[in-house]
């Protein structure tokens, strides 16, 4: 029995009020711009609520929301040229030791964020949905639309190039090593 149009529009209303920071923040993860993670969202949410009718469970209500937004913002990579520059404020000097550690902070953020960025499309939804939304390798692989193993070498890759762009201080990253045979 199919639910009336005015209670399906409720029920997804419900959970885009709910879902839509943790969908954009995921968002801006990926493409590294709030416009375009609010575009984004905004796109993903709009395929969802086409498929609403057929999505049975609010899991699979999310699920289907985080492939969209992945499958999206791989899109508009493959289709815009990326020059990878991003406009930045110079931070200023820091006084006192409170100022440096949150300038410290702010600046390790930075440089975390540039490695990022360098990252192929694939790479950066993987590593970000593994490690950011904190989602299992299954998971993953049903947002990004391919296997397990994908996800892995995706993640291997990723976590390599990084490793490589970070130079000596990329300690803060999981070691490859440590990823074998752990699907969480």
């Amino acid at each position: 029995m199919a639910r009336e149009p005015q209670g399906r529009r409720a029920e997804f209303t419900a959970f885009a009020e709910a879902r839509q920071q943790a969908l954009l923040r995921a968002a801006y993860l990926m493409v590294g711009e709030q416009s375009l993670a609010q575009d984004l969202v905004q796109e993903a949410l709009t395929k969802t609520y086409v498929a609403w009718p057929r999505l049975r469970r609010t899991e699979a209500a999310e699920a289907y929301t985080r492939r969209a937004i992945t499958t999206t913002a791989i899109s508009w990579f493959r289709r815009r040229s990326w020059s990878g520059e991003r406009a930045t404020d110079v931070l200023p000097e820091a006084d006192g030791a409170a100022l440096r550690d949150h300038a410290d902070d702010v600046a390790r953020r930075d440089w975390l964020w540039a490695g990022l960025q360098q990252l192929p499309p694939r790479q950066r939804v993987a590593v970000v949905l593994r490690y950011y939304e904190d989602l299992t390798e299954a998971q993953t692989a049903e947002a990004m639309g391919c296997a397990v193993g994908t996800v892995k070498s995706q993640v291997s890759a990723g976590l390599r190039r990084l490793r490589e762009h970070l130079g000596p201080d990329a300690d803060l990253l999981p070691h490859p090593d440590d990823l074998t045979g752990a699907s969480r």
